[in-house]
């Protein structure tokens, strides 16, 4: 195959990354001779220990005891421990710059901008902190946010992470639902929440929507509600006491509890296709060192940097992003719509506010275009030298149009990844040239492949996304999943030792990857990976519906989200119908799980042993031919969506 080169590293400032000096630093240390990012890369997946160790000292991990064993087996997938012997705080190296430089910039739509600098963060923390240890809050305990985008999150991430609790967040646009299929597995103790959001310059206040999902949150023993939008009404609440109230003057000295690497710091969740959304705990030193790793030598992020992530407290981008407050750089928050009061919002943002590292999904890139915005006439960009990418695959117009109409010199990143590594497999790198189309490379330290049908590895072909080699940042267990069956389900049934991922790639003669979307069942509609049984559960609970399937279709670039119901006899799938399913979708799960499309069909497949078979609807819909119906129990049932024009 061919591949355009759209931009290529210049070579002064390749030599000035820290890519390039980290890999200066093993020729050294190693007296090895790398010129190219793909020998570093080889030695750092045949060498695991070595390369994490040396990561460790080169990003100057704070701790306070060092480790004995960098990794004590580095094929043991699940199971490999790391940095054993090791004792250390996430928060504590979130904050360790303490100076008058500004930490955080927030942005809510165009209603609320406010900033805080390095000194008051730490300040808040360690008064919210002590206000936590004062509710009971101690290590392990759950504290969970629904809370919006804002540094009021981030403060009571760092705060519960500081004590050795563990944070889980979602974003206050899910349905009750939603929050509870996921918070009443983890059943925390205390729950921060705003007094609502602003959403295309409207309010929306999350006050009842609060009471809902506490009224079946026994375990809540405290909520903590913080004022944006002006409607706070504590008393309305139960249990509830403000910010303010929490936040009182410290009376002891700041104390960050010493954790080993691999105690607990997050709760993510799967998408819960096939039932319950998966809780996956991830750790401390896990997250930390594979966050430092890919915002320091990939996206070569500095402390003098501005560093922005669309994104909401729902995704893993958000805790991706986060960590930058490690590097010492300026992290830019925004909540809110992307593109009001205009579609060049952020745009301007970020001109405004020198972001130097501009992370995005494809879809707004792709939005950016279709709304016919020029980002290169309202400014030049000068400090821009990364824009990110992530959530679904880049198409090659959207690469092209980055280069013609935003900027010629930056490095275009798309990444892949997901909440299960609350990391990327794949990403950019400063040294490396950028093609149409592609990521740019493996990280350091993943050893991904590709796999055909068979197991076997494969360049220019498509198949599975793997990772033949354990890496820090996979999860530590799932939630309630004691003898971990969930666990190695998840990942390990394909390949047995080898972490199956459930996305399909194509991986070059040069090393470059394209993404072609999920290889599962699993809903991706913008990027936002969403369970099928989420929707499920709401449609199949209606009078007027017996059954339902739900898909996605490749559509502009995207993934939209295709539902077919089958309905009670004499009911007819009217526009009242539509109307009222997707309204009952968006209040009971998120504005995301809306099906964009919804048809009917007189039957659903299910294969012998009961279970609703998605991915054959999803082949019939793309025209793609359904191999296994032997293990179908109504391989009929399939005809129902052949040549369904509505989808063309």
């Amino acid at each position: 195959m061919t591949y355009k080169t759209l931009w290529k590293p210049d070579k002064e400032k390749s030599r000035k990354s820290q890519m390039h000096e980290f890999m200066m630093h093993v020729n050294e240390k190693f007296n090895k001779g790398f010129k190219y990012y793909y020998d570093l890369h080889q030695w750092s997946i045949e060498n695991t220990a070595e390369f994490w160790g040396e990561f460790w000292h080169y990003a100057n991990i704070k701790h306070s005891k060092a480790y004995d064993t960098v990794v004590d087996d580095p094929k043991k997938m699940p199971g490999a421990k790391w940095f054993q012997g090791s004792k250390l705080n996430y928060a504590e190296n979130l904050l360790s710059r303490r100076d008058d430089h500004t930490a955080i910039v927030f942005w809510g739509e165009n209603e609320v901008r406010k900033s805080i600098n390095y000194r008051e963060l730490f300040d808040e923390v360690h008064r919210l902190a002590e206000g936590l240890r004062n509710l009971g809050v101690k290590e392990g305990d759950r504290v969970a946010g629904f809370v919006p985008n804002m540094p009021e999150s981030i403060i009571a991430m760092l705060a519960a992470a500081s004590i050795g609790a563990i944070w889980s967040s979602s974003s206050p646009d899910f349905g009750i639902k939603g929050v509870l299929d996921r918070f009443s597995q983890i059943e925390p103790k205390v729950i921060f929440a705003a007094d609502g959001y602003y959403y295309k310059g409207k309010v929306i206040n999350s006050q009842e929507k609060l009471k809902g999902i506490l009224d079946k949150l026994p375990s809540v023993e405290k909520v903590v509600l913080f004022e944006y939008t002006g409607n706070r009404n504590v008393d309305d609440i139960p249990n509830a006491m403000t910010w303010e109230d929490l936040v009182q003057p410290a009376k002891a000295e700041m104390h960050f509890e010493q954790l080993p690497f691999d105690h607990p710091l997050y709760i993510m969740y799967s998408s819960g296709t096939t039932g319950l959304p998966k809780s996956i705990v991830h750790s401390a030193g896990g997250t930390l060192i594979q966050h430092l790793k890919e915002l320091r030598l990939h996206c070569n992020l500095k402390a003098e940097d501005t560093i922005f992530y669309f994104t909401t407290c729902g995704w893993m981008m958000w805790n991706w992003v986060v960590s930058s407050l490690a590097v010492g750089a300026t992290l830019v928050l925004y909540d809110g719509n992307p593109f009001y009061p205009a579609p060049d919002a952020l745009l301007k943002m970020a001109d405004e506010l020198d972001i130097t590292v501009f992370g995005t999904s494809a879809k707004y890139i792709a939005g950016l275009e279709e709304a016919e915005i020029k980002p290169g006439e309202i400014s030049d960009f000068p400090k821009l030298e990364v824009i990110t990418s992530t959530g679904s695959p880049l198409s090659d117009e959207s690469f092209e149009y980055v280069y013609r109409e935003w900027k010629k010199d930056v490095q275009l990143s798309s990444i892949a990844g997901g909440t299960d590594i609350v990391s990327c497999f794949v990403l950019g790198s400063p040294t490396l040239p950028v093609h149409r189309g592609e990521i740019q490379c493996k990280g350091l330290g993943m050893d991904v492949d590709c796999f055909d049908e068979n197991g076997k590895s494969v360049v220019e072909q498509q198949g599975e996304l793997v990772c033949k080699t354990a890496f820090p940042s996979m999860p530590i267990y799932f939630w309630n999943d004691p003898e971990g069956k969930k666990y190695h389900s998840a990942y390990f049934e394909v390949y047995p030792g080898i972490w199956h991922h459930g996305d399909y790639i194509r991986i070059s003669e040069h090393g470059g990857i394209t993404m072609f979307g999920r290889s599962d069942a699993t809903l991706n509609p913008s990027g936002v990976r969403i369970g099928t049984s989420e929707i499920y559960s709401v449609v199949e609970n209606m009078d007027e519906i017996t059954d339902s399937v739900v898909v996605g279709q490749h559509y502009d670039d995207d993934e939209r989200v295709i539902l077919f119901v089958k309905l009670q006899t004499g009911v007819k799938l009217g526009d009242d119908l539509k109307t009222k399913i997707k309204k009952l979708i968006r209040s009971n799960c998120s504005p995301r799980h809306v099906p964009a499309v919804i048809l009917e069909t007189k039957d659903v497949p299910y294969t012998l042993n009961g279970k609703k078979v998605e991915v054959a609807v999803k082949k019939i819909i793309h025209g793609q031919d359904v191999k296994n119906k032997d293990a179908l129990a109504n391989p009929e049932s399939l005809e129902n969506f052949m040549d369904r024009k509505e989808l063309n």
